[in-house]
């Protein structure tokens, strides 16, 4: 492995606070960055990550923006719940912005399964958000005939230390990624102890336990989308292709703009860390104008 780059460490030794706060009877965990009164940015994760999945991210925006990034529940550090549903993950979303001291005029950002929601809470709480960002996320054509997406769910597994869970940790969709050491920090925060074991962590039935999520679903909301909006996306991904883009400019009046990262795949902020970092804060710049 390479060195390891000096803004890595000043990124994940930089301040941070931890926070929760109670949605629907279950607690739901958060970490937040820069002072508050700048303007807000709230950042979710995908499916089965979490909010450390942005260490590395946010202080990098944190001298311009009060930044807060959730674990939604069935995920990181928050609570498990029996159901699922995109209506109370939105309504997290909002709470967390509420606790986090986010202003209404805050920008959604949200990778893969997190645009998705994102884009609910941008619909379902548009008096509390000011525009939302998804990264790698989108609304696929459903004339599109390229095939299912990879399974993405999990299975129950105890590990019996956690150097071996961490060591077992995988991205989803399986993709490589020359930043080793960005798989190797997340997977060290991907890991908790429970009964006789290790785990990850993420609640293993939330793939059968969930609704509202759907593609026709997501389609709805973009529909009904009226805060500005903008798309980042990996010019090598899997998930996400033109024709993706091109039926969601189908989708909405407004133009709105979208930037494919060069040699990235769908965890893009991985694969080019501080190239995403640059085109987040034009892209920020863009909707607040």
């Amino acid at each position: 492995m390479s060195s390891i780059p000096d803004w890595f460490w000043s990124a994940v030794e930089a301040p941070r606070e931890a926070g929760q706060v109670e949605v629907d009877e279950c607690d739901v965990h958060f970490l937040a960055w820069g002072e508050r009164g700048q303007p807000g940015l709230l950042l979710v994760h995908g499916m089965n990550a979490h909010a450390h999945w942005w260490d590395f991210i946010a202080p990098q925006l944190a001298d311009r923006y009060r930044i807060a990034a959730v674990d939604l529940t069935g995920m990181g550090d928050s609570d498990y719940r029996h159901e699922y549903d995109a209506d109370t993950w939105a309504d997290e979303l909002a709470a967390v912005a509420d606790a986090a001291g986010l202003g209404n005029d805050s920008i959604i950002v949200g990778h893969s399964f997190g645009g998705r929601i994102g884009l609910h809470a941008a619909v379902r709480h548009a008096d509390r958000f000011g525009g939302l960002i998804m990264a790698d996320a989108g609304i696929r054509d459903p004339d599109d005939d390229s095939g299912e997406r990879p399974p993405m769910g999990g299975r129950p597994v105890l590990y019996p230390d956690a150097e071996t869970a961490r060591n077992r940790f995988r991205l989803q969709p399986p993709q490589d990624c020359a930043n080793g050491f960005l798989l190797e920090y997340i997977a060290r925060q991907s890991v908790m102890a429970i009964d006789d074991g290790f785990a990850f962590k993420f609640d293993t039935d939330l793939f059968t336990s969930m609704s509202g999520v759907s593609r026709e679903d997501a389609e709805a909301d973009f529909r009904a989308l009226t805060l500005p909006f903008g798309l980042i996306y990996g010019a090598d991904s899997r998930l996400f292709s033109g024709r993706t883009l091109d039926y969601m400019r189908s989708l909405r009046s407004e133009p709105f703009p979208a930037v494919a990262l060069a040699d990235a795949q769908h965890h893009l902020f991985l694969d080019q860390p501080l190239k995403f970092v640059t085109e987040l804060a034009a892209m920020l710049d863009t909707l607040r104008s």
